[in-house]
């Protein structure tokens, strides 16, 4: 099986791609997520490092079990023959203290020839923010 778009990117099968990961991770669905890694897909997330669909639903159940109300934006900043890099927004709730955030990041990503991502590396920062400051996708309460 192939996941399209598939390398090598052209501008508008990146653009392509990074919606369609922006659409899958708003939906917060550990699951489906996974689904576009393969099997054996190395992470950094900050500074976890892990391997592996398993590892990649764990890590997600974990994060949206503390992190409420996420809702992300993805921006293509550059791509080539098998790699996108992105930036990112994605704003939500601390599940015990109620604060509000919003964190911005990179994302590089590299992918085989099915068009699953072999490897994703990721850097963000936490900003916190007042309820009132949310600009990413305020007008829904999921």
């Amino acid at each position: 099986m192939t996941r399209p778009p598939l390398p090598p990117f052209t501008h508008d099968s990146a653009l392509a791609k990074v919606q369609a990961a922006e659409d899958a991770w708003n939906s917060r669905d550990p699951e489906r997520i996974a689904q576009a890694y393969t099997v054996d897909s190395l992470w950094r997330n900050r500074e976890a490092f892990f391997q592996g669909r398993e590892a990649i639903q764990e890590f997600l159940t974990r994060k949206w079990a503390k992190e409420l109300h996420y809702k992300l934006m993805k921006e293509l900043w550059a791509y080539s023959d098998n790699r996108i890099s992105v930036r990112f927004e994605y704003e939500w709730q601390h599940a015990e203290t109620g604060q509000w955030y919003r964190t911005h990041g990179n994302e590089h990503w590299e992918f085989d020839k099915e068009g699953y991502m072999c490897r994703r590396d990721m850097s963000a920062n936490d900003l916190p923010i007042s309820a009132c400051d949310r600009r990413i996708g305020h007008q829904q309460s999921n």
